[in-house]
């Protein structure tokens, strides 16, 4: 009987690592999608390309916040300079 718990313990420990891996990616990914949409609403672009911006980080979450963050927030502030 113990060699059989000794055996289940590498698979329990995978099933609970696995389960904190997922839940720490899903709360980096809100906490990503959360910054972008303060960061969108709160940058210098006009409304229409805030709305644009919000539009597209809501159709595809991951790709649009991180868009966002590469391209459209150094773009807002290049502008907003000029």
């Amino acid at each position: 009987m113990a060699l059989a718990h000794v055996l289940a313990a590498p698979e329990q420990i995978l099933a609970m690592s696995g389960l904190s891996l997922a839940t720490l990616l899903l709360f980096g990914w809100l906490a990503l999608f959360v910054c972008a949409l303060f960061s969108i609403v709160l940058s210098p672009h006009t409304g229409g390309m805030k709305l644009a911006w919000l539009v597209f980080a809501f159709v595809a979450p991951f790709l649009g916040c991180l868009l966002w963050f590469v391209v459209g927030r150094g773009d807002a502030y290049r502008r907003r300079a000029f």
